[in-house]
């Protein structure tokens, strides 16, 4: 019985951190992003739609990670 409760405890260990580091890498990647976009606006003002449209679609590519990872954990907690 012991041993299911130490499985359990490390399922749910993981599932903290495959969400904490899923999150902490949609963030970053998403302000390297905003980081870039700014500059490019910065140097050219004209080409700032077309930017954003670039930014608002890695953005959505590191927002889809996280949630990912949100399922996993879900998984791992056994709520799926």
């Amino acid at each position: 019985m012991d041993e299911i409760k130490t499985i359990s405890d490390l399922a749910q260990l993981g599932a903290g951190l495959a969400i904490g580091l899923a999150g902490l890498g949609a963030g970053l990647g998403i302000g390297v992003g905003l980081k870039g976009l700014m500059e490019a606006v910065a140097r050219q003002p004209e080409a700032a739609g077309k930017a954003v449209g670039f930014f608002l679609l890695g953005a959505a590519l590191a927002e889809a990670c996280a949630l990912y990872a949100l399922v996993v954990a879900l998984m791992l907690i056994g709520k799926i």
